[in-house]
């Protein structure tokens, strides 16, 4: 009975060193397969890019907000520093109705319609 089941240890033996030679086989495939077929990632590139644009957004638009300029002359429409203007908000706001008035009377001469254009003379007149 030993001589038999000895027998039967040895006989299993290359079944079992096949089984095992297959899954390390097809483990080494699948470890190339995601290997070659991996995707790179789109994320770290459109991340970079989108730093990029802000930094040029910000660098472009940083004398706007930190500058004193004429935004329309002819309407008298001045443009303040951000922190200028919080702080002007802030004072004129103590009293908020005439505040509110302030503020209507401004928006109606920012966005006042443009003067209508004199009439083309017709040359053949």
């Amino acid at each position: 009975m030993n001589s038999d089941t000895c027998c039967k240890k040895i006989r299993c033996f290359p079944t079992v060193v096949a089984i095992l030679g297959a899954f390390l086989v097809m483990t080494v495939l699948v470890m190339l397969m995601r290997h070659y077929t991996e995707v790179p990632s789109l994320a770290a590139d459109r991340a970079a890019e989108r730093m990029k644009i802000l930094a040029d957004f910000k660098a472009v638009n940083q004398p706007l907000v930190t500058s004193y300029a004429w935004q329309d002359k002819d309407k008298a429409i001045v443009r303040v520093p951000v922190a200028r203007a919080k702080e002007l908000v802030l004072e004129e706001w103590q009293n908020p109705a005439m505040a509110h008035s302030n503020l209507m009377a401004r928006a109606a001469k920012a966005f006042a319609p443009a003067p209508k254009a004199p009439p083309v003379k017709n040359q053949y007149e």
